[in-house]
């Protein structure tokens, strides 16, 4: 059986890394004066490696959102008292899986139930 109060501090944890990395990925997203300005030169090249730049980085802070959502919803069913049972059926999780992913809010059957566009989540 999954240690709850050993899982409920691992949370914390992860909820602090990811809201640092999230707070430092928005600080250093945010454009100086010069790119503000566009680029003097209008180098295509430049600007199109400054749009992927940017499209990586609005995916790497939607997925960091994303996790901390996660976490913050385990936390908030910890303090409720219905950590460790599925979200969708009720049913117990497997402790193997909350001690792999603590944030884990479906039960296997459940998640493999899922669409498979949405596994990933």
């Amino acid at each position: 059986m999954a240690d709850f109060a050993v899982l409920y501090e691992r949370l914390q944890e992860e909820r602090e890394r990811l809201a640092t990395k999230l707070a430092q990925l928005r600080n250093a997203n945010r454009p100086s004066s010069d790119k503000r300005e566009g680029n003097p030169s209008g180098k295509k090249d430049e600007e199109a490696s400054q749009v992927l730049e940017i499209e990586r980085r609005i995916g790497m802070e939607k997925n960091l959102e994303d996790s901390l959502s996660e976490v913050e919803h385990a936390l908030e069913k910890y303090r409720a008292g219905t950590y460790g049972s599925c979200d969708s059926c009720g049913q117990p999780i497997e402790p193997a899986r909350l001690e792999a992913l603590p944030r884990a809010g479906l039960c296997l059957k459940c998640k493999s139930s899922q669409s498979p566009n949405a596994r990933g989540k």
